[in-house]
Formats: structure tokens, C-alpha cells, sequence
């Protein structure tokens, strides 16, 4: 099997070529000093050759002065254990963690991050992720996917327990009267108690035609009571027959959607409404009576059986990847993208709520941030981080080296030019 290329086998192969070129070149440098020298002592003396020669020789010491320098951030020069040499590998420890400390206090900071933030469009970029049918449709069935858990934890028997107990509480107060109001205001509005007061007329008129005859008997029965055996024989049968026909008479005139009795109907539905949307007192008076109706035990035992068939029904539909679970999340995913689209309040609370998160975790991630590189560069060994180091400064560092042979090598003959004008 052939071996793979070497810029893939080494993913910093540029760099080790810049600083093996950058190296070559002060060390080529410092022996071109060192060669000036020998020859200025080989050579018969001059005053140029004295310059020539003193020059060369502050320079190579000025190189390898700066060559111990660079060498010793990074090993030991020459491989000798000299004190305060190898100095990134022996104290990388406190490196990672004055590294850590830099970058969380002084790149993450707060003003910079505010800053980031002002300009970001996270409504833009929510916008148009949940515009996208692509990316909404594996969310929504990955929201569906965990409706289930959600489901099996709200159903595990101390949610049930704590619902049961604070449920008839939340609900039995002033504001639940406030909201039942609203509700049976917008079912008034669009004529819905009519249909409620036609429900029950019919079950009134299907209970008396089946219960005709009990009632028949239960009326001569009492009238043989209140006007003794005879009169009861006499007339009991005509006073049943006329009670009731009076009766279903009556309801025949109230089932007309025009009757007067629909009118008062409406009439009353309105007044109690509006006298519990205004009065204190009465919208409490029904919270009380819904808490009453919530905290009975028959009603708690409906409730949870309405529950866990809705809940058996809610987890089977989740699981299909099309059912109208998903459908529904996708729609409203879907519609909180239009939202955020055409209302500037939305997407203005959407960047107050991103920012205010970020920001109170921040100092958090802060903390974190500085730990994990503290963690990452405290586990690299000694030859890792000075590699990695090196790559990266060491072409820099060699410039060091250059400027230190240059600058020796000019201080040299400048220190020789003043001893012959001295002398």
C-alpha cells in the first residue's frame, strides 16, 4: 500500500519548511561570521582587517547569544541540562493556564461579546432555519420523538400526585373565574350556547318521552295524596296527561330559535358573563367552584383516565415520522418562522432573549473555557507542545537570531571605529 502524500501525512508541512528555511539561513548567518572572523586572523593585519575581523566576531557572539535564547524556550541548547533552558516543556502547566486566564478574561469579554451580538442576526438566522422544510421536518420529528419521555415523566405518580395538589389551587382563584369568562364570552359571540341550550332541550324532551309513563304514575300518585283515594281516582289520570302535555308544550315553544325564552337565555349568559369579567367577588366565587369540582375524587379519576387515553394516543401517533403530531410541530415551527419574519417586537425579543442568555453564562463559560485549555495544553507532552509551539513562532524567533548576528556585527565595528579614533 502506498505511503499517503506528505502534506496529508503532516498536516503542518508548510510550516516546517518556512522555519527550516528561516533556520538554514540564520545559521548560515552566524557561520558566515565565524568563517569573517578566522579569516581576519589569518590575514596580515590592517586597520580594515582589524575592522573586518572584530566586526565578524561581535557578530557571531551576537548570534550565538540570540541562538542560545531562542533554543532555550523550547530545549535544552546542545542537549546540556543548563538551568532555565527548555523553559515552554518544563512549565507548560502554568503556560496552559496563563493561556487559559488570557483568552477568557481578555478575548471572551463582555464588552466584545455584546458587541458580537449587536451584530448578529439571530432572528435572521432562526428565520430562516425554520423556513426551511429541509431542516424543520427532522426537528419537528425529533421533537415528536421525545414527546413520549415527556409524557412518561409527566405521568409518573409524584407529577400526578403534585398536579393533583396544586391544579385545583392555580385553578381556584380570581383569575381562572377571569379567564372561564373569556372563554364562554368568545362561545356567546359566535352563538355556541344556543347549541348548548338546543342539547340540552333535546335530552329533556328524549328523557320525558322515555319516562312518560313512570312520570304519569309518580303525578297520580301524588295527587291521590294531597286529595285523598277518590279524587285521585277521578281526576289523576287528566291532571298526569295535562301536566305533561303542558309540559312538551312548552318546550315545543322554546325549541324556535326565535323563542323568548332563547332570548332571556342569551340574555342571562351575557349578564353573568360580563358580572364575572367585572365583579372580584363573582370570578372568584367560580374559581371556588371549579377548585370544588377539581378536588372531587370521581372527577379526578376522569380526569386521568381522559388523560392516559389521550396519552396512549399522543405517544402512538409521535412515532410515526408523517403523523399529525409532527404535522402540528411543523406548522408551528413553520409559523413562529413568519412570525419572526414580519414582526420586528418578535425578533427584537428574540435578540434580548439570545443575548440575555449568553451573557448570563458567560462568566460560566468563561471559567470553563480557561479550565479546558489549561486541560488541553497541561496533557500535551513535552515534545508536542514544542513542536507545536515552534512551528508557529519559531519562524518569527529566527528573525531574532538574524537581528542579533547584524546588529553584533555593527555594534563590533562601531566599537572598533571609536578605539581607533581613541587611539
Amino acid at each position: 500500500m502506498p505511503a499517503p502524500p506528505a502534506d496529508l501525512a503532516d498536516p503542518d508541512i508548510l510550516l516546517r519548511k518556512s522555519l527550516f528555511r528561516h533556520r538554514a539561513f540564520a545559521t548560515g548567518l552566524l557561520v558566515l561570521m565565524a568563517a569573517l572572523a578566522v579569516t581576519g586572523y589569518l590575514l596580515p593585519f590592517t586597520p580594515w582587517v582589524g575592522l573586518l575581523r572584530d566586526s565578524a566576531k561581535a557578530g557571531f557572539i551576537g548570534g550565538v547569544a540570540d541562538w542560545f535564547a531562542v533554543t532555550a524556550l523550547f530545549r535544552h541548547p546542545l542537549g546540556l541540562p543548563i538551568p532555565h533552558t527548555a523553559i515552554l516543556p518544563a512549565q507548560k502547566e502554568r503556560l496552559g493556564a496563563a493561556l487559559g486566564r488570557f483568552v477568557a478574561t481578555h478575548v471572551f469579554t463582555e464588552a466584545d461579546v455584546r458587541r458580537f451580538l449587536d451584530n448578529l442576526d439571530s432572528p435572521g438566522i432562526l428565520q430562516r432555519f425554520l423556513a426551511d422544510p429541509a431542516a424543520t421536518q427532522p426537528a419537528a420529528a425529533a421533537l415528536a420523538g421525545m414527546l413520549p419521555r415527556l409524557l412518561a415523566s409527566i405521568e409518573d405518580g409524584r407529577a400526578r400526585r403534585l398536579l393533583a395538589r396544586f391544579l385545583p389551587r392555580l385553578i381556584g382563584g380570581q383569575a381562572s373565574g377571569i379567564i372561564v369568562a373569556r372563554a364562554l364570552s368568545g362561545l356567546v359571540e359566535g352563538g355556541r350556547h344556543q347549541e348548548v341550550f338546543s342539547f340540552i332541550l333535546n335530552q329533556l324532551k328524549d328523557t320525558l318521552a322515555a319516562r312518560e309513563e313512570v312520570l304519569r304514575e309518580a303525578i297520580k300518585e301524588r295527587v291521590k295524596e294531597q286529595g285523598g283515594r277518590l279524587v285521585g281516582w277521578a281526576v289523576g289520570a287528566s291532571v298526569a296527561r295535562r301536566v305533561i302535555a303542558g309540559v312538551n308544550l312548552e318546550l315545543d315553544r322554546i325549541s324556535p330559535d326565535s323563542s323568548e325564552m332563547r332570548d332571556a337565555f342569551d340574555e342571562w349568559a351575557r349578564r353573568e358573563i360580563t358580572r364575572m369579567e367585572t365583579d372580584p367577588a363573582r370570578a372568584a366565587e367560580l374559581g371556588q367552584a371549579l377548585k370544588g369540582v377539581l378536588a372531587h375524587e370521581t372527577v379526578k379519576a376522569w380526569a386521568w383516565d381522559v388523560w392516559s387515553r389521550l396519552r396512549r394516543a399522543l405517544e402512538q401517533d409521535a412515532i410515526r415520522p408523517h403523523g399529525r403530531t409532527v404535522i402540528v410541530i411543523e406548522d408551528t415551527l413553520r409559523g413562529l418562522g413568519n412570525a419572526l419574519a414580519k414582526d420586528e417586537a418578535a425578533r427584537a425579543r428574540v435578540n434580548a432573549a439570545v443575548q440575555s442568555v449568553v451573557l448570563n453564562v458567560l462568566p460560566a463559560a468563561q471559567a470553563e473555557l480557561s479550565g479546558f485549555i489549561s486541560r488541553v495544553i497541561g496533557q500535551w507532552d513535552a515534545a508536542t507542545i514544542t513542536d507545536k509551539l515552534e512551528l508557529r513562532v519559531g519562524k518569527d524567533l529566527q528573525y531574532i537570531r538574524v537581528n542579533g548576528t547584524l546588529v553584533g556585527f555593527v555594534l563590533g565595528a562601531a566599537i572598533y571605529g571609536v578605539l581607533q579614533l581613541v587611539k
